[in-house]
């Protein structure tokens, strides 16, 4: 009986590995080129330019000016760069709720798209419902959350930066990121196959369905919606990339999910980082979960009427 056991492990163990490490390096390709692109950006100044354009606009989202460059830094790269950037500006715990909700709601754009395009969801539906997420809800919280909104404290211009000091970060930080993006990608393959040959994703499927119902989501996607929410896109690339093109979830499916994870995940690591600063964790959990699921039916809706119009 445990020699069963164990060779049954070992054998999902074994079948989860080629497609993780192939997952892996594509990953770990993307993640490297894209944050030095945004290290070169940032070098030149276009990042605090692009920033100073919309400065204006995050008068009307309840932030200074100045969390305009917290917002492209992370939009472009990922939560820790928008955390850093935030934490300068000293904002209070009205300002750093709503900072929070764009930053967990629209980061590492490049890497997290390619992601989800790559389970088969278009990749400008991603992007338009994390931009779109970013700055509705903002500007919901600004109008219902009681305070005051935060002045400027002035420009959001550039600074003298040395390229080598910059480069060396960069190689470190990558480094560090590559292990870890590795590690957490080769585990949660193999736990998920481990899971599936023992039957508990079914029985996980089976006791969220409820829950997932409420998010318009099939129950099929019980532990996608899990690994999503606890460890995120780019650490579960393996495991959604594997289901979807298993065919366990079905193309549709994938859309509903993709569509709700794309504005709502990591809802542990990344929700701790936020509220470890200032932000209101609840307020920024809720509210993007309220927005996901509005959006999800929207689409329900929206592939509803299609189908009638085309029959």
């Amino acid at each position: 009986m445990e020699n069963n056991i164990l060779k049954r492990a070992l054998g999902a163990a074994k079948a989860a590995l080629p497609q993780a490490f192939k997952t892996s390096i594509w990953v770990v390709k993307i993640t490297v080129m894209v944050s030095f692109a945004i290290m070169l950006l940032k070098y030149v100044n276009i990042l605090p330019w692009i920033s100073l354009q919309l400065s204006p606009l995050f008068q009307h989202l309840g932030l200074p000016g100045e969390a305009s460059l917290a917002f492209v830094s992370g939009y472009f790269a990922n939560v820790y760069t928008a955390i850093a950037v935030a934490v300068s500006l000293d904002l209070d715990p009205r300002a750093m709720t709503i900072m929070g909700v764009m930053a967990l709601c629209a980061h590492n754009m490049i890497t997290e798209t390619l992601v989800q395009k790559k389970t088969g969801t278009n990749a400008w539906l991603i992007v338009v419902v994390r931009t779109s997420a970013a700055l509705v809800i903002s500007l919901v919280l600004n109008l219902v959350l009681p305070g005051e909104v935060m002045q400027s404290a002035g420009s959001a211009g550039s600074e003298e930066l040395s390229f080598v000091p910059m480069l060396k970060d960069w190689a470190i930080t990558s480094l560090q990121l590559v292990i870890k993006m590795v590690t957490l990608i080769l585990s949660l393959s193999i736990l998920q196959k481990l899971l599936n040959e023992f039957g508990v994703i079914a029985l996980l499927s089976k006791a969220m369905g409820p829950f997932m119902k409420i998010f318009g989501l099939s129950k099929s996607c019980s532990f996608l919606w899990i690994v999503a929410n606890t460890l995120g896109l780019a650490y579960g690339a393996a495991i959604m990339i594997d289901e979807a093109k298993s065919g366990s979830v079905s193309k549709r499916d994938i859309d509903y999910l993709n569509t709700h994870i794309s504005m709502s995940h990591s809802n542990l690591e990344d929700l701790f980082l936020v509220s470890s600063i200032g932000a209101i964790w609840y307020i920024v959990l809720i509210s993007r979960w309220i927005f996901s699921i509005v959006a999800v039916w929207l689409l329900h809706l929206y592939f509803f009427v299609t189908e009638k119009n085309n029959s």
